[in-house]
């Protein structure tokens, strides 16, 4: 397997291995960073690496960055560019995970997000699937509740926020199950530990708005559009029920490392029958033709690696 040669760091590409930062990094030890996800789909037929929206990508990066009171020379267009870059120098011809990540780079002690200094780093991983079970995952109810919008923002892929998700996912896993949803404040199904969730009820595609603490996926955004224009769904951003859970036909979860992934149980209730439903199936059928590059229509997605 080919392994990660180069990463951008301050600046430029280097060598991964030269890649570091001090022990007593302000975003290392304070959480005072954000990141992205982001995948580069390679096309066997074409022999082309694709990056499946990066621009929305880096778009969402900043602004998780402004949260954070960053202030990054940088645009959408030119980490593309940088991503692009980085990805041919290492050659890859297999399907790659790509974390940028904006941090308060300074080796000082203290909190706060002002008078620091800001940096950008890029680099890409082999990656397949993400999960154990994709096809039939036994999800369990979390304890643990969604971090507020008010306490850390959700919309933002910040460091910091993610000790909640890590949480999440290791007491499901030690319970046994492949993964867990999770609850806001109020009661109300939010997402899963770094997947945003859809429902199926009477035919009709189900999904937490951006107002009930969910990262405002990309992934997300990209089933949405493709279940009205391509299947025909009707689409409802809406407030679930956690007993909507176990009474829908077909539940499954979105991300960039998740992709279409499906829910088979729920805290030991079959969804539907218990197998990935029609709908789910389309979904992850139009979506994995659409990030290779096999649908002309949403080429305008996929940037090349040439």
């Amino acid at each position: 397997m080919e392994q990660t040669q180069h990463a951008y760091f301050e600046g430029k590409i280097v060598p991964f291995g030269e890649a570091k930062v001090s022990v007593a990094t302000h975003g290392l030890n304070y959480g005072t960073a954000a990141f992205g996800g982001m995948r580069g789909y390679w096309n066997a037929e074409q022999k082309k690496l694709f990056v499946f929206r990066p621009y929305d990508h880096f778009k969402r990066l900043l602004q998780s960055s402004r949260i954070l009171a960053m202030d990054l020379p940088h645009t959408p267009e030119s980490l593309t560019q940088i991503t692009k870059d980085l990805l041919k120098l290492d050659g890859w011809q297999q399907d790659v995970y790509i974390r940028p990540l904006c941090y308060k780079a300074d080796a000082l002690i203290g909190v706060r997000l002002h008078d620091l200094h800001d940096e950008i780093t890029i680099f890409a991983v082999p990656f397949g699937a993400y999960g154990k079970n994709e096809d039939g995952a036994h999800v369990t109810i979390s304890s643990w509740r969604r971090i507020d919008d008010n306490v850390i923002p959700a919309r933002g892929k910040i460091s910091g926020a993610y000790a909640n998700s890590a949480l999440i996912k290791t007491d499901a896993a030690r319970s046994g199950f492949d993964e867990a949803l999770v609850l806001d404040n109020q009661g109300h199904v939010s997402e899963g530990t770094a997947m945003n969730v859809f429902i199926v009820r009477d035919g009709v595609l189900i999904t937490p708005p951006v107002y009930e603490n969910i990262l405002e996926g990309i992934t997300r955004r990209t089933v949405i559009e493709l279940a009205k224009n391509e299947l025909g769904l009707t689409v409802v951003e809406r407030s679930i029920d956690r007993t909507e859970t176990f009474v829908c036909e077909e539940l499954f979860l979105t991300g960039t490392a998740a992709q279409v992934t499906v829910v088979a149980k729920v805290d030991h209730r079959p969804v539907g029958d218990g197998k990935m439903g029609p709908i789910t199936a389309k979904l992850r059928d139009l979506f994995n033709d659409v990030v290779h590059g096999k649908v002309e229509k949403y080429n305008h997605w996929n940037v090349a690696v040439e």
